[in-house]
């Protein structure tokens, strides 16, 4: 009864005071575990009604998980600059589940190789879509393309089978192991041959209990995740078929990024 009490009091706040911050209105509209909120968490400015719900903001953004969500970017992108070197070549490029992509984005903007990737972001959900195509189009990014699709039902790219496909903050959000060993297996179909799939693993959070009986998900439920060692889901790459597995964990150490080749 005391939890019950808390978590309504938590909800309660966030509903009201809360929403005087541009991060937690976001997440009430779209879900707190939605691509246009991740996008939100990686730009990381503070925004609200007045100084109040600028504060409130920074608070919000300076959360441990928005940190780690940063921090596994930037190890996200350090791993993508490290491939485009091992291979010496321009790389093509899959995000099955990426949001506005805003990672890749300066993945490519950021890139001192010359090199012309391709990147090709896919999603399910049309305002993260429309997002990142917008914000591509602003930075003038022309080798990045956003089309809808299902991460769990990946149909080939058009510009032919990825170099690298990369699976960021989804498996996080999937309770069912099986669903998870399913998609590594398909994805490694859709491969290029001696491709990689580089896919994130949560592996512990502290604020698990509030995540779920404060927060919303994109449906309008409990955000209920997962944590896993990464351990656990090397061994799931290899059952998929992949021989070279390895992981890293980002600086604030709630994430591992994981290649698998």
């Amino acid at each position: 009864m005391l939890d019950d009490a808390r978590w309504a009091a938590a909800r309660l706040l966030l509903r009201t005071a809360g929403r005087t911050s541009r991060g937690i209105r976001i997440g009430y509209r779209h879900g707190f575990d939605s691509g246009t909120m991740l996008d939100y968490v990686y730009e990381n400015r503070s925004h609200g009604v007045l100084g109040a719900g600028r504060l409130i903001d920074r608070v919000y953004l300076n959360a441990v998980g928005w940190r780690a969500i940063r921090a596994r970017a930037v190890l996200l992108k350090r791993t993508l600059r490290e491939e485009a070197a091992r291979r010496g070549h321009p790389l093509k490029i899959l995000d099955v589940a990426a949001g506005p992509g805003r990672y890749l984005q300066e993945f490519l903007a950021e890139d001192t190789s010359r090199h012309a990737h391709r990147v090709l972001c896919r999603d399910l959900a049309p305002a993260g879509l429309r997002r990142g195509a917008a914000t591509a189009a602003e930075r003038r990014l022309l080798n990045i393309a956003y089309e809808r699709g299902d991460a769990f039902a990946p149909e080939p790219p058009a510009f032919g089978p990825p170099d690298v496909i990369v699976v960021s903050g989804l498996y996080e959000l999937l309770l069912d192991d099986e669903v998870i060993r399913a998609s590594m297996a398909s994805l490694r179909e859709l491969l290029a041959p001696a491709g990689t799939l580089v896919f994130t693993t949560q592996t512990r959070h502290p604020q698990l209990d509030f995540i779920a009986n404060v927060l919303p998900n994109r449906y309008g439920e409990r955000w209920v995740m997962k944590c896993r060692p990464a351990g656990e889901t090397e061994v799931w790459a290899k059952e998929a078929g992949f021989t070279d597995v390895a992981s890293r964990v980002e600086d604030v150490g709630l994430f591992a990024v994981t290649t698998a080749r």
